[in-house]
């Protein structure tokens, strides 16, 4: 996904770096054994009572900060602030709708950060399909991490799907109308129907097992091979039409259709930036180097570009500079590869402390070895050592051999620094919750979707208008079969590995069936709509696709404030 999921379908085996969170009990959404809750206590903070952390707002203003700091439901696993305490402990009361607009920019921009990491630095996204999808596949991994968030999970896995399959892909038939290809959206939606329905099924048993959990990964393996197989089929069965219709072999080419051949390409492979190089060449310094590499502002494009766009880019700039001092950049398109001599050595020394704070928000950073020295120092003069052999034994114009070593570095910190971002993202989530006394599943379905796949709808949208609406529409179905698949597999198999027989999924009322549906419902309409269509995909199929999205966000936040509910029999 261009820009985004259909990058491919990205390596996770990495991701087991996400260590163990102890479990708590009497959590909701997710759990491993079962649990009963105290009722509420009529006055005071019981310390040994495990209570629904939403009803701290029904408290005195005077008992909730105590509160919050004794129930275990109120903890935050992992994550560097605790902004529930930051609410009710260091807000007075009458800041609260302050405190609530404070955290709300800093969700904004910690999905902007996720949104640069997985752009500027796709070093996690750019083995298989995980571009845009590397928050969600975090947010989700995170999530599942903990009992108390694990309804974002679900809300933000199945909201991205609905939301995708027809906001997006409704977007892309209004923008620019076009016929889909008919094999691969058969695949790709037959693939997520089997992916959902597994989902569908591990919610109503209430449980996944170790099986279970393989079972999505070995589906998506199998997906990938069907995905690889195909393409290599139709190219094949391509090459024969072609052979048999054009018999001429290449050497019986004349010379002005050799000559041809020779102009396009190099007019394609032609970079324009060259005419901006000066004539007359000289041997950067260091510091110029340095300098430059460290730039993240392009002047001439700062010029052409609008108001927003500038506005925007100087957000972004602060996240682009750290990512640019911690996330070595390899790229083998370039004929130096990208080598910055000073800037990735600088990057050695850096970049190793960065993973031992990131690393389980810096648990292990602190952790003192023998009681004296703690771990970040000893990491420091390492990186600081390994960084001056490699300055002085490396030269400013040719890559070293070991070069491809940064990379797997870059690898590792940008991962590190999704997974941070998103643990933020997942702690101030349940933290409004809380505040508003909203299901993390109704959370999941529209705020951490909406920011997870805001990279999305911007990549499709921009690739429908540039005439590629066909592989926007492709890119709907393929990145979030990645996300369901391992995002929900991955995530209990981290459950599971932690020493639990199996993980057990306590659905978040009536709102989780609605969403369930609400997805199974979108995924059937297409496949019966669009062959009947032949495949022709019209501006009046994109806007009912909207209008069901509109639709069933409707029916979703009648279902969360108690309008639509089950009678009792």
């Amino acid at each position: 996904m261009a820009g985004g999921r259909q990058n491919g379908h990205r390596v996770l085996c990495w991701l087991c770096l996400l260590l163990t969170v102890e479990r708590v009990p009497g959590a909701w959404g997710l759990s491993t054994g079962a649990h009963t809750s105290p009722p509420f206590p009529a006055s005071g903070v019981n310390q040994t009572s495990v209570v629904d952390c939403r009803d701290v707002c029904g408290l005195n203003a005077s008992d909730r900060c105590g509160f919050v700091r004794t129930n275990p439901d109120c903890r935050s696993e992992g994550g560097y602030l605790d902004y529930l305490e930051g609410i009710f402990c260091h807000f007075p009361p009458s800041l609260l709708p302050l405190a609530i607009t404070l955290y709300a920019l800093w969700l904004l921009y910690l999905f902007l950060i996720l949104g640069v990491t997985a752009e500027k630095f796709p070093h996690g996204v750019t083995f298989l399909a995980f571009g845009n999808g590397a928050p969600d596949i975090f947010s989700a991994l995170v999530a599942f991490s903990d009992p108390h968030t694990a309804g974002l999970a679900f809300g933000a896995l199945f909201g991205a799907g609905v939301l995708v399959t027809t906001v997006v892909a409704g977007g892309i038939a209004i923008l620019r109308p076009f016929t889909a290809a008919s094999r691969p959206f058969l695949r790709d939606i037959a693939f997520y129907m089997a992916a959902a329905f597994l989902t569908f099924t591990a919610l109503y048993r209430g449980r996944v097992t170790l099986a279970w959990a393989l079972g999505y990964l070995c589906l998506y393996a199998f997906y990938v091979v069907t995905v690889v197989l195909c393409t290599w089929i139709y190219r094949w069965q391509r090459r024969r039409s072609l052979a048999a219709s054009m018999p001429a072999t290449p050497e019986m080419l004349s010379d002005s259709e050799e000559d041809d051949d020779q102009v396009s390409s190099t007019t394609a492979s032609y970079d324009y930036r060259e005419e901006y190089q000066p004539l007359l060449f000289y041997q950067e310094t260091t510091a110029q180097i340095l300098v430059q590499a460290l730039n993240p502002l392009d002047c001439r494009k700062w010029r052409s570009k609008p108001a927003y766009w500038r506005v925007l880019k100087v957000l972004k700039l602060p996240a682009e500079l750290l990512l640019l001092l911690t996330v070595p950049l390899v790229d083998p398109d370039k004929e130096d590869r990208n080598w910055k001599r000073p800037l990735n050595c600088l990057q050695l020394a850096i970049s190793p402390l960065v993973l031992v704070l990131t690393l389980q928000s810096g648990a292990y950073g602190v952790y003192e070895i023998g009681g004296l020295v703690p771990v970040w120092g000893v990491v420091v003069i390492a990186g600081t050592a390994v960084a001056a052999v490699t300055f002085f034994a490396t030269s400013n114009s040719e890559p070293p051999r070991l070069h491809w070593a940064f990379a797997f570095l870059g690898f590792l910190t940008s991962a590190l620094w999704i997974n941070a971002a998103a643990t933020e993202v997942v702690n101030i989530l349940r933290a409004l919750g809380v505040v508003f006394r909203l299901s993390n599943t109704v959370l999941g379905l529209t705020l951490l979707a909406w920011g997870n796949s805001i990279g999305d709808v911007f990549s499709d949208f921009t690739l429908a208008r540039q005439g590629y609406p066909r592989m926007a529409f492709s890119a709907c179905f393929g990145g979030i079969i990645f996300n369901v698949l391992v995002g929900v597999g991955l995530g209990c198999l981290l459950q599971i590995s932690r020493g639990h027989a199996e993980v057990k999924l306590e659905p978040d009322g009536l709102l989780v069936w609605v969403l369930a549906g609400a997805l199974g419902l979108s995924l059937v309409c297409s496949l019966v709509a669009v062959p009947l269509q032949c495949f022709q995909l019209s501006k009046t199929y994109g806007c009912c696709l909207l209008l069901f999205y509109v639709s069933f966000l409707l029916v979703a936040l009648l279902t969360e404030f108690g309008v639509i509910h089950l009678k009792s029999v």
